[in-house]
């Protein structure tokens, strides 16, 4: 290849020749320096990107942390507050039970110390080898709590049950005739075919006699009504009081009466005094348990009423 070069400056025209040699130098040149540009013009723009948008890539992902840091605060807080609200509900379950415990125990009779004590159970006594120690998670601890508070709950439904029935137990025996009425012995053979003390003949005696002197307090046998308070021709002044089931105690030649009818009377109020009135030889209590309106023997409920007394007193 032949150029020509013609300027004013050159008295005559200049021809250069160029070879194949020559372009293919020339070509490899150009590619070099196109390369050599695009490599830095690449670096200049990495470089500037770099320091523009760091700082945004920095924040956005500061950002995120903080963001993710308070929703497991939040998370965390809320299981706490929610194990803190259970574990509350199971103290108060806790000193519900420790309370029926006392009432039952009440009603059983025994005393608070005995209660206690078997409340406190045998010494727990537990140990071996540890083997794979695991934490526990919030939500193994949260179902552990919730199993412990399903067992105060049955715990607690089964105490109440026993509260009721031994409520219900207390009750009925406290409308049974089986406190004494006074104080002193009773004249046990006096029940049934007897010699009457005035006629000298035999005849049915339909209770038993407590002898003693005229103004002796005469208590109730057990929790009533008062049903009935009259004078009668045999009795002279007497009390009838109505236990339920169909259950009455009579307490007649009283010299003065206490209650009038219809009264709510517990076991051991005072109804009446002792006295000599009706049909008698002395001062004494004639006392008498009727079931549907036929006499029954007292003697049964009397003999519960004076080893009760006995036992109490030991205690």
């Amino acid at each position: 290849m032949h150029i020509i070069l013609v300027s004013d400056r050159l008295a005559t025209a200049k021809t250069i020749v160029l070879t194949g040699r020559h372009v293919a130098w020339a070509v490899v040149a150009l590619v070099v320096l196109v390369m050599a540009l695009s490599s830095l013009f690449s670096y200049l723009t990495v470089r500037h990107a770099a320091e523009i948008r760091l700082p945004f890539l920095q924040e956005m992902v500061q950002a995120t942390t903080t963001e993710n840091a308070r929703a497991s605060t939040e998370r965390v807080r809320e299981n706490l507050n929610a194990m803190a609200i259970r574990l509350g509900e199971m103290q108060a379950q806790l000193m519900r039970l420790d309370s029926m415990g006392e009432r039952l125990a009440g009603l059983a009779g025994a005393k608070r110390e005995d209660i206690g004590q078997i409340a406190a159970g045998p010494k727990d006594g537990r140990g071996g080898p540890i083997v794979q120690p695991t934490p526990l998670s919030a939500d193994d601890l949260r179902q552990a709590v919730d199993a412990l508070s399903h067992q105060l709950e049955a715990k607690t439904d089964a105490m109440s049950l026993l509260e009721s029935q031994l409520l219900d137990e207390r009750i009925r025996k406290s409308k049974l005739p089986t406190s004494l009425p006074i104080e002193s012995a009773w004249n046990a053979s006096s029940f049934g075919w007897r010699v009457d003390p005035i006629t000298g003949e035999a005849a049915m005696h339909t209770g038993v006699d407590f002898p003693s002197d005229v103004g002796t307090p005469i208590r109730a046998a057990a929790a009533g009504i008062v049903v009935n308070v009259e004078t009668h021709a045999s009795y002279g002044n007497m009390i009838d009081i109505d236990h339920g089931n169909d259950l009455v105690t009579r307490y007649a030649h009283c010299s003065k009466i206490l209650v009038q009818p219809g009264a709510l009377v517990k076991r051991g109020q005072i109804v009446a005094e002792v006295g000599n009135t009706g049909r008698t030889t002395g001062p004494h209590l004639h006392f008498e348990v009727r079931v549907k309106g036929a006499a029954q023997n007292p003697n049964h409920f009397l003999q519960m009423a004076q080893a009760g007394s006995k036992h109490a007193s030991r205690h």
